[in-house]
């Protein structure tokens, strides 16, 4: 054996030896957001996989549900050291857990609850947003307690979420924590404001939405939050500029709609009496002009499972439609044609009804 081969067979060695003691020194661990293993359904997580290591190297992530095979799924979008889930339906609950050159974490365990938590206050009711675009933001409030909420943001590129933001303060909100503010605060669509959104305080948390500014064409807007069956929802395909063509509407997949072209750049769809057999995935798409929108989730619960509301219905409601106009009038809007709603029910029927998300239509700046 001559000296070259000597060489390369120690450094061999010590390739392995190296890769071995830094395998010994890798500790993989999967943090939730929003915080805690309780998740509500119909509401947004993000599972987050990070290594403590020395090593500045850049790693590889493998996502799995211990116990159960992890099939292609919607609702599930899974980027390298992130794992969102879009909209938490009971199939969701188990462990997860995540690898990372052969070292896996320990898993992590989602209990899927049927409670009504608290519920943030967003207007427009949508996870997708053009980039540019407005929409606001407000914690839960109730008889007893109007104050001690915090309005938490998370993303994956957040490397902290410890900022705190004063509450007479709003935007940019960019993984910052806003304290003790009980009307509603107004950000713009950027990548920096997209992610998690959520509130917490003495109550316990609320649920959680992610909200995706949108650099496409177009966009498809389901409403951010379940709705529940009997009520009659409106789903949206939006563009950026005026479309005058065909308009398909699609369901997992399927065909399930194609409406005319219109002056104005939003298309609807509409389902008069909403069932379980609704909820999925839709998008929409322009065959002529070659677009097709990301998908979103349309989540539908029974009627059984609209229990009452300890804060009290009504006050809850007249409170949403104060801070839907107070969102316009802070943002500097007014409503150019009508001003509609995701859900349209008989309100004064509580707690058979939700409170309606209010949803504004073609706002033009003063």
């Amino acid at each position: 054996m001559n000296l070259i081969h000597i060489f390369l067979l120690l450094g061999m060695a010590a390739f392995v030896l190296q890769a071995d003691s830094l395998q010994g020194l890798l500790k993989t661990v999967v943090s939730v957001w929003p915080p805690g293993s309780k998740v509500y359904l119909g509401e947004s997580v993000l599972l987050k996989c990070a290594v403590e290591s020395n090593s500045t190297a850049q790693w590889g992530f493998e996502w799995d549900k211990p116990k159960t095979v992890l099939t292609l799924n919607p609702r599930h979008v899974v980027s390298n050291d992130s794992y969102f889930i879009t909209a938490v339906t009971r199939e969701d609950a188990g462990s997860y857990r995540c690898k990372a050159r052969q070292t896996s974490s320990q898993p992590v365990e989602l209990i899927v609850s049927e409670l009504t938590p608290p519920s943030l206050i967003l207007a427009p009711s949508t996870r997708y947003i053009f980039s540019g675009e407005r929409f606001s933001m407000r914690c839960p409030s109730s008889q007893t307690n109007a104050k001690g909420w915090k309005l938490r943001h998370y993303s994956p590129d957040c490397t902290q979420r410890r900022k705190a933001v004063q509450g007479d303060q709003c935007s940019p909100l960019e993984c910052a924590v806003i304290t003790n503010r009980t009307d509603a605060c107004v950000f713009n669509a950027t990548i920096g404001n997209s992610g998690l959104y959520w509130c917490e305080g003495p109550e316990g948390r609320s649920n959680s939405v992610r909200i995706s500014a949108s650099y496409d064409n177009i966009i498809m807007k389901t409403p951010a939050f379940p709705v529940f069956e009997g009520d009659k929802v409106i789903l949206y395909c939006q563009y950026k500029t005026t479309n005058y063509n065909d308009t398909t509407f699609f369901k997992n997949g399927a065909v399930v709609s194609v409406m005319p072209s219109s002056p104005n750049n939003e298309i609807n769809m509409t389902i008069e009496n909403v069932t379980k057999k609704d909820e999925g995935s839709y998008k929409c798409a322009s065959p002529a002009l070659k677009m097709e929108s990301t998908e979103s989730w349309l989540s539908v619960r029974p009627k059984s499972d609209t229990p009452g509301q300890a804060t009290g219905n009504g006050l809850s409601c007249l409170l949403d439609l104060y801070f839907c106009f107070l969102f316009l009038y802070r943002s500097g809007f007014f409503i150019a044609t009508d001003t509609r709603c995701w859900v349209l029910g008989n309100v004064g029927h509580f707690p058979k009804k939700t409170c309606q998300q209010c949803r504004f239509l073609q706002l033009s700046r003063t």
